[in-house]
């Protein structure tokens, strides 16, 4: 799958050492793109500029980087427009997710998730949006999830967080109308990367939804795909973006029939 719309632009994506992150860098480098990859694992960074670079005629960036770090996030920030100048997309992928009950969820997992998820978007988003209003021109494409859309059991912070994540996107999406800037929401339901190493530490919610998981090979693909059009979300899979619509229209109704499916956790 190939985006010319890409092709010669700078990309940066955060959380870009593995799953649907990697996926994404790497359609983008075969679509033309120059690529800026963030995240804390810089060895496996390293590994994925090593193959992009061998294999594409493009530039390829990296740089180590705790979204959580607020100064840190500007301090790379401005390491990256001394090097590459304008950021055209910003993908802002970093994020992770435990699944606990809300009385057993610990207070630093409770920061973790909202510094990295949500203050940490927040803080990438916030270091590109003057020049890309400056210039008129850009995209900003934030990975929320489903989870965003409909509250579950078990993992109410994580829903937390991706709802302000959705909140956030949808307001930032009306103060740029007029400046040619996309906002995009990525709203995907389980995929099949190392997420759940950490958010399902007993293994029973992949046991339970592994025939329904997407793989991020996919995911990236719908990702790319969008980049440079006013697409405005991307729920995936479909039939499970039918069970928000339901939940906005007859929340208690799908409370009350879905719980069973939902409590799989």
């Amino acid at each position: 799958m190939v985006n010319e719309r890409v092709n010669g632009k700078n990309i940066v994506i955060t959380g870009a050492s593995g799953g649907i992150g990697a996926e994404i860098a790497r359609l983008c480098a075969a679509s033309g793109a120059n690529l800026v990859l963030l995240a804390r694992s810089i060895d496996k960074l390293q590994q994925l500029e090593s193959e992009l670079e061998q294999k594409y005629q493009i530039n390829v960036e990296v740089f180590q980087l705790d979204v959580a770090n607020t100064d840190q996030v500007k301090q790379v920030f401005e390491q990256i427009f001394a090097s590459v100048g304008d950021v055209d997309i910003l993908v802002n992928n970093a994020g992770f997710g435990v699944f606990r009950e809300a009385h057993e969820a610990r207070i630093d997992e409770i920061k973790g998730m909202f510094e990295v998820n949500v203050v940490g978007l927040m803080a990438c988003t916030s270091m590109v949006l003057p020049k890309m209003r400056a210039r008129r021109y850009g995209h900003i494409i934030n990975i929320a999830s489903q989870a965003g859309k409909i509250a579950t059991p078990k993992s109410s912070v994580y829903s937390a967080s991706k709802h302000a994540v959705l909140g956030y996107t949808n307001s930032l999406r009306m103060e740029l109308d007029g400046f040619n800037i996309g906002v995009t929401s990525v709203n995907p339901g389980p995929i099949a990367t190392n997420f759940f190493t950490i958010a399902d530490e007993k293994g029973t919610y992949v046991k339970n939804v592994q025939k329904f998981m997407l793989k991020p090979e996919y995911v990236a693909q719908k990702v790319v795909s969008s980049m440079l059009t006013k697409t405005r979300e991307i729920n995936l899979p479909r039939w499970m973006n039918m069970g928000s619509v339901v939940y906005v229209l007859f929340p208690r109704l799908f409370e009350r029939i879905g719980k069973r499916v939902l409590n799989k956790k």
